[in-house]
């Protein structure tokens, strides 16, 4: 029987939902943030909360009116509203403003699988009335509290492969597992997709995550994607990748650069935010003994989950690739405040792999670590 594994945000959740606040929680689909809201809910006395779905057009109705007299009658005794998908409901960003400044002492929770949606529904009605918190799919630092380092060993080729959807935990069958990820693919990942208008070519935007699937660790220019993808203008190939980021597919990665002519700064790399959903693209869950990409994969799993541990542990740590046109380059460099940290990612170095000499010419104070098999545990904080 599978672990329940406990999510690392819990305790800051309940910390954040606050009286006469909005607390947002984003996420890609099925990441388990309704799980985490129900979690919660469980703690609380059942006559004091709310629950609506904002895919229900019933929830839609009843939240139509904007008015504080239709809202208190809505919420009788409750204290605390829960609303699912809040992005789909109209306007629902003055909605709750309207709640929370005219109904002392009511707490908000909103789950959402869009940061376009919520970002301008929700962001400037509810300056200063929000808190907001990530949830991503599952992170090594969340497994590690419930498996011991053995079976964090033998598990870590299965999250290269079908990456950390929490659903995953309670497949055993491989079968299974790819398809519930096909499943994500086909419906939940176009469904946000094509929810947006003038959005219509679902079949180009899965061409295009393909090449960047194939193209993981690796600079792309929106030309190149423009030209691979016949018929498809420069311009909207940058929508479909702006529209790919907010709906938590994918994520952008730019250069580094203390202005050193040398260095690489115009161009981009593309990552997923998890390798399931990557490897589901391109419809290969090979084992790694039979794969030609487990360096790309192993790049993929580092960098998300470095990122979930900094998001987790609050790092404000802003991140690039460092390259050089002469081809010395680094994998990860993190800037935190003045402290530079270069990081290099080998599934399995066949010999010592030193810090680049410009690197170590022109940025003396920074660090440079190997990240391997070895050490990646303490990397990612687990």
């Amino acid at each position: 029987m599978a672990r329940k594994v406990q999510r690392v945000v819990f305790d800051e959740m309940v910390r954040k939902i606050l009286p006469n606040k909005v607390l947002i929680l984003f996420g890609a689909r099925r990441v388990g943030k309704t799980e985490l809201v129900r979690t919660y809910l469980k703690t609380q006395p059942k006559e004091s909360y709310l629950l609506l779905n904002g895919e229900d057009q019933t929830t839609i109705d009843l939240l139509e009116v904007r008015s504080v007299a239709n809202y208190k009658r809505l919420l009788g005794n409750c204290t605390l509203l829960a609303i699912d998908e809040a992005q789909h409901i109209p306007d629902i960003g003055m909605k709750l403003k309207l709640m929370v400044d005219e109904i002392d002492g009511l707490r908000v929770v909103v789950t959402g699988s869009s940061v376009f949606d919520l970002s301008n529904t929700l962001g400037e009605p509810l300056v200063g009335r929000s808190n907001i918190i990530q949830l991503f799919p599952l992170a090594q630092m969340e497994y590690a509290k419930s498996e011991n380092l053995l079976e964090t060993k033998e598990n870590l080729e299965d999250r290269l492969i079908f990456g950390g959807y929490p659903e995953l935990a309670h497949l055993s069958n491989s079968n299974d597992k790819i398809s519930y990820l096909e499943g994500i693919v086909n419906s939940y990942l176009l469904k946000d997709i094509l929810a947006y208008d003038g959005i219509k070519k679902s079949d180009k935007i899965l061409d295009l995550l393909r090449l960047l699937a194939f193209q993981v660790g690796k600079e792309v220019s929106v030309d190149e994607l423009s030209k691979g993808l016949k018929g498809i203008s420069r311009n909207t190939v940058e929508s479909y990748l702006d529209l790919l980021s907010k709906v938590f597919i994918i994520y952008k990665v730019g250069g580094y650069s203390g202005n050193l002519r040398k260095e690489v700064t115009k161009s981009n790399r593309w990552y997923f935010v998890d390798n399931g959903i990557r490897n589901a693209i391109i419809r290969n869950f090979n084992p790694l003994n039979l794969r030609m990409d487990t360096g790309e994969l192993w790049e993929n799993y580092l960098m998300a989950e470095r990122i979930k541990f900094n998001s987790y542990t609050n790092k404000r740590s802003n991140i690039y690739f460092w390259r050089t046109y002469d081809q010395q380059e680094i994998d990860l460099v993190e800037e935190t405040g003045d402290a530079l940290s270069g990081y290099e990612f080998k599934w399995s170095p066949t010999k010592k792999v030193k810090a680049p000499g410009a690197w170590k010419k022109n940025y003396t104070s920074a660090t440079f670590e190997v990240i391997s098999q070895e050490n990646y545990l303490d990397f990612i904080g687990a």
